[in-house]
């Protein structure tokens, strides 16, 4: 058996060309099942070897790219998705997750022109069209972003998520009963989905609607028990039909599951202030402008 010639910066012997590219090839295939288990720096870590011995691979690129946009990497995520589209230029994949990462940078118009032409090559991707319609709300452009939502539920009325996903926008355009339908609607598609009673408890909540609002985010929590943002909502709704302990208790909650939700502090700030706990209220919301404004 000979030697080899020992690379020098792993102590590996050198390759040959085929042996380098099946190596490659099995960095990738690794890498996707990081990327399934949300082990995203395992996966940057193998693409970044099965790029140095097959620099030529668009795949491997835009994985990584996407790697690098699901933990928030978005200026390198960029950049992958560049080498990407250089390589395979007519990648819808890679076109709308680049999008997504200019949308994160704030460089909405560089997204939409990606998300345009992401959809000429794939005109009924849902998830581009939903990432276009989130751009498209963040310019502004709010009625253009419910009719790529309406396109979304067209292509199949059955995906509780497509209903949801308008919903959320209709509440950010604080239309609470077209938001209630359509969460109502998402249930319908699925009678379990946690986030669909959550989220409609909440738009319940905001029309002083306090009972119908428990109801639901009993049901939600009873899905799903460390929902964060259901225990907030439950708290504001408790303190709402005055039980502000069992309120209190919901807040506390909320946080320990996240230590940053801004929203929490403020609520559970303003219900210690009112039950006259106001050396704890205002730690609360000294917490809250640290986290929002970053106040030492």
């Amino acid at each position: 058996m000979s030697e080899g010639i020992i690379n020098s910066t792993d102590d590996r012997p050198e390759l040959s060309e085929a042996a380098a590219q099946s190596r490659a090839s099995v960095l990738r295939s690794r890498a996707e099942s990081y990327i399934a288990l949300a082990r995203h720096d395992a996966a940057i870590a193998d693409l970044t070897e099965s790029i140095a011995l097959a620099p030529d691979n668009a795949r491997a690129w835009r994985l990584r790219g996407e790697s690098h946009r699901l933990i928030d990497r978005h200026e390198a995520a960029v950049t992958d998705f560049d080498e990407s589209l250089r390589l395979e230029p007519d990648s819808s994949y890679a076109l709308g997750s680049r999008g997504q990462a200019y949308a994160a940078l704030g460089r909405l118009d560089e997204a939409m022109a990606d998300f345009e032409h992401a959809l000429t090559l794939s005109p009924e991707s849902p998830w581009i069209l939903e990432a276009k319609a989130d751009a498209l709300a963040d310019l502004g452009r709010l009625d253009d972003a419910l009719a790529e939502h309406a396109k979304i539920i067209a292509l199949d009325e059955s995906q509780a998520y497509s209903w949801l996903a308008r919903a959320d926008l209709y509440q950010r355009m604080q239309l609470y009963s077209e938001a209630i339908d359509d969460y109502t609607r998402a249930m319908e598609a699925d009678p379990e989905y946690a986030r669909a009673f959550s989220r409609r408890g909440e738009a319940l909540r905001m029309i002083d609607r306090y009972e119908e609002a428990l109801t639901d985010l009993n049901r939600a929590l009873e899905l799903d028990p460390e929902n964060d943002r259901a225990l907030g909502s439950r708290g504001a709704v408790l303190s709402e039909l005055g039980d502000n302990e069992a309120a209190l208790k919901d807040l506390g909650r909320a946080i320990q599951l996240d230590e940053e939700y801004v929203w929490a502090y403020r609520v559970r700030g303003e219900i210690l202030q009112e039950t006259e706990r106001h050396e704890q209220a205002i730690a609360d919301f000294t917490k809250a402008l640290h986290l929002e404004f970053g106040d030492s």
